[in-house]
């Protein structure tokens, strides 16, 4: 079959590298792709936030299965644009991508359907949110509500970056996603990343994983879209997830089902664990980045037939087979990120690195220059490894990351920490 996968990130590499591995595919389209998506799969220019022009690309290069991997243009209705014009695909209606579009929205969703998150209140003005802050006392969570690339969530230990975070967020630092925001309780605990296919009706459990969402070791410095990731979380036990699947997930799908906007996609919750108790920290209605990195190269090729079970309404005939073993991935980041960063810096010593089942280089921000691969965002590298152990996955992908030759770039040198 012809497969569109749309995006440009790590994510959209690695969902690109286990979907080329499964025979069902014949043609694999990436839009936009980077540098190393264009080594396994076409590249298209394409415009994935326009309904209209995604579709008649389908239809110019007659594809049967459209993947789309960020929360963008699911927020902006590609996916009802291509299955109005009866193309499979892959990823939420609009109307259901505001799990993650709306943070006040999900808390409502969660009050409706009694799943356990954190207390909340939500403001469209500065004052009255600063007010119940001071009320509240430090610390406390601002979030923007709606989509801000990761970034629109202040874990605020103080009154002072608390209130700071408010009057950012009303002047505009988040653009429109800022326009309401939903002041949370801050939950202390331990934080996992929980991965559910379902086809509006079934739910299919698809893996955990645990992000390094803190820029410096030791989870210092500000908040970024994640610096590594590994899988399985360990805090995720059995008994959690069936916790999780009866008292946040089901009730979920079943209450997006009942306001007549079925879920069908990845449903991805950011659950926060304490006492052996988890509640919802919040939606995601893509697959995570860099925790995808991690779930790909442990599924591999099954992942697409996965998908299309999801897409084509089946899952209840689907199984995650999952071998005993642990990956973990290390984003390499240019300098200054999350702050400030150049581009245009060239890396060297990739044609040197292992490509594997165990070993995989996953493009995030790169641009082909001249023929050699360079930086062009903040997060550009994403180095996984499989294992064993943990301890093996991480001794395999620093060594990956020791053989790269990037003086302008940087990484995290403990992920995995929390597991080892």
């Amino acid at each position: 079959m012809n497969i569109l996968i749309l995006g440009s990130g790590g994510r959209e590499h690695a969902l690109a590298w286990a979907v080329k591995q499964n025979p069902k595919t014949d043609r694999l389209i990436v839009a936009p792709g980077n540098a190393g998506i264009a080594q396994i799969a076409e590249c298209a220019d394409l415009d994935i936030l326009n309904g209209a022009d995604v579709v008649a690309f389908c239809e110019a290069q007659a594809i049967d299965f459209v993947i789309v991997g960020p929360e963008a243009p699911l927020a902006a209705g590609v996916a009802d644009a291509t299955r109005a014009a009866g193309i499979l695909t892959f990823g939420p209606s609009a109307a259901a991508a505001r799990l993650e579009a709306s943070k006040a929205f999900t808390k409502e969703i969660c009050d409706a359907c009694n799943a356990p998150t954190a207390a909340y209140a939500r403001f469209t003005a500065a004052e009255p949110a600063r007010a119940y802050i001071r009320a509240q006392g430090a610390p406390i969570v601002v979030k923007a509500d709606g989509l801000a690339a990761g970034k629109g969530v202040i874990v605020a230990m103080t009154l002072e970056e608390a209130l700071d975070a408010v009057d950012d967020m009303f002047s505009g630092e988040f653009g429109s996603a800022g326009a309401e925001v939903v002041i949370e309780e801050f939950m202390s605990g331990e934080e996992a990343s929980f991965f559910i296919l379902t086809d509006g009706v079934n739910a299919l459990p698809v893996g955990s994983a645990q992000d390094h969402k803190r820029v410096g070791d030791g989870d210092t410095g500000p908040n970024t879209g994640g610096m590594g990731a590994y899988s399985p979380a360990p805090v995720f036990t059995e008994a959690l997830q069936a916790q999780v699947m009866d008292e946040i997930v089901r009730p979920t799908i079943a209450e997006m089902a009942r306001r007549g906007t079925p879920y069908q996609g990845v449903l991805f919750a950011g659950l926060m664990i304490e006492d052996g108790r988890a509640r919802l920290v919040e939606y995601n209605c893509r697959f995570g980045d860099p925790e995808t990195q991690v779930l790909m190269i442990r599924l591999g090729a099954q992942a697409l037939d996965l998908l299309l079970a999801c897409a084509e309404g089946r899952l209840d005939e689907a199984r995650a087979n999952w071998a005993e073993d642990h990956a973990l991935t290390v984003v390499m980041a240019a300098q200054g990120y999350p702050g400030e960063y150049a581009k245009g810096s060239v890396i060297g010593g990739l044609e040197a690195l292992p490509e594997d089942s165990r070993h995989m280089l996953f493009h995030a921000g790169t641009k082909a220059v001249d023929g050699k691969i360079t930086a062009n965002g903040g997060r550009v590298l994403n180095v996984t490894a499989r294992g064993e152990s943990l301890q093996e996955a991480r001794d395999a992908a620093y060594a990956m990351v020791d053989a790269i030759d990037w003086p302008e770039g940087f990484c995290r040198r403990d992920i995995g920490w929390r597991a080892l």
